[in-house]
């Protein structure tokens, strides 16, 4: 199995204000853009050949990775003039793909991080003779998600959509967003206009009696959608929960990157990183939280579980808990920001102007 497709077109909406000026695979999470621990680990699954479905802000992907050979890669972009769902996604970079019709091409989502055996999916995909192989994974409350159930087989009977009653909750096996499709089956997708694989491909395949696999591999799963889970991801990527070969330092309790000024009594815990130019205070404590590229902690703040953005200032004795804080925000001294408080880039807030604030 020697190419994929990824999947980077999406807005990431629920990830602003994140995203408003970096598309959401370009994010940096444990130090790098989170595109980078995918592309690492599709090439040490074997892939060599990557074609990227860009389309929000796909001029930013190019300019990073080049032709990926610095990566053992060879990678093409792809870009969407109008958005086309991920199954038109997946139809228009077809002519990139070098595979023969019965050959497996990869395809994975841009915003999930997992530490699926990615072999192991191929294997299951070519024993089984499938038309399409999917990875499932199994959660404890599906109601949020599409379910897959398969039979003894491991084959798929049914795409079912967010269940609404228990009686409805028949498994509690999602679909992970990773799939492997025979090259053939690509080219039955309708060109040139929005479709959702998940809608409309695979319903439509197993309507059709094609064969759908699924292979269940639980895994570390995360969906990377919102701030609070992407700082997580990033969180436990560093601490050696998720697997990564792209970490670009040891798994630990942080990470600072080269430039970083940290003071030798600020305390950096959960797996907090620190970002090239980033400053941190004398006395500051941050856990769990990512502090991106010459953003500056001052003393005595607190961050926990939180996002600053580039460039971003938090001012002394200031405490962010669950908070995200875009990208050149200046907060004062002494506020407290809380329970998924989003600050927009370049906004100012005074000095104690908020002592507690959500989301709701």
């Amino acid at each position: 199995m020697t190419e994929a497709i990824l999947l980077v077109g999406g807005k990431g909406t629920r990830l602003r204000p994140l995203t408003v000026h970096t598309p959401k695979p370009m994010v940096p999470a444990a130090g790098v853009p989170f595109l980078a621990h995918q592309l690492a680990r599709a090439r040490a699954a074997g892939v060599d050949h990557v074609v990227m479905a860009t389309s929000y802000l796909a001029e930013v992907f190019e300019p990073y990775f080049g032709d990926g050979s610095q990566l053992g890669l060879h990678l093409e972009y792809v870009t969407e003039k109008e958005p086309l769902g991920t199954g038109g996604a997946i139809r228009n970079v077809a002519s990139r793909l070098r595979s023969a019709p019965s050959d497996p091409v990869l395809i994975f989502n841009g915003d999930i991080l997992t530490g699926l055996d990615i072999g192991a999916l191929v294997a299951t995909h070519t024993g089984s003779g499938a038309d399409v192989s999917l990875h499932l994974t199994r959660v404890e409350d599906p109601r949020a998600y599409g379910l897959v159930p398969t039979d003894e087989d491991g084959r798929v009977t049914a795409f079912l959509e967010k269940p609404q009653t228990p009686e409805e909750i028949v498994t509690d096996q999602i679909n992970a967003g990773a799939y492997v499709f025979d090259r053939s089956v690509i080219d039955t997708i309708p060109a040139d206009r929005p479709v959702s694989v998940e809608r409309e491909t695979f319903p439509g395949l197993l309507a059709e009696g094609a064969r759908l696999q699924g292979m269940v591999d639980s895994t570390y799963w995360l969906d990377l959608g919102t701030p609070q889970a992407f700082v997580r991801g990033s969180a436990d990527l560093v601490l050696g929960r998720a697997p990564s070969p792209a970490l670009p330092g040891r798994c630990g309790e942080r990470l600072v990157l080269d430039t970083a000024d940290v003071a030798p009594d600020a305390k950096l815990t959960g797996g907090t990183v620190v970002g090239a130019g980033a400053t941190i205070g004398t006395g500051a404590r941050i856990d769990g939280s990512t502090v991106l590229d010459g953003a500056l902690v001052e003393q005595g703040a607190y961050v926990r579980d939180s996002l600053i953005g580039a460039g971003a200032r938090v001012g002394s004795g200031t405490v962010l808990d669950g908070a995200v804080v875009g990208d050149g925000a200046v907060i004062g001294e002494r506020n407290e920001l809380r329970d998924g408080l989003r600050v927009w880039c370049g906004a100012h807030i005074p000095a104690g102007a908020v002592r507690f604030s959500s989301d709701e």
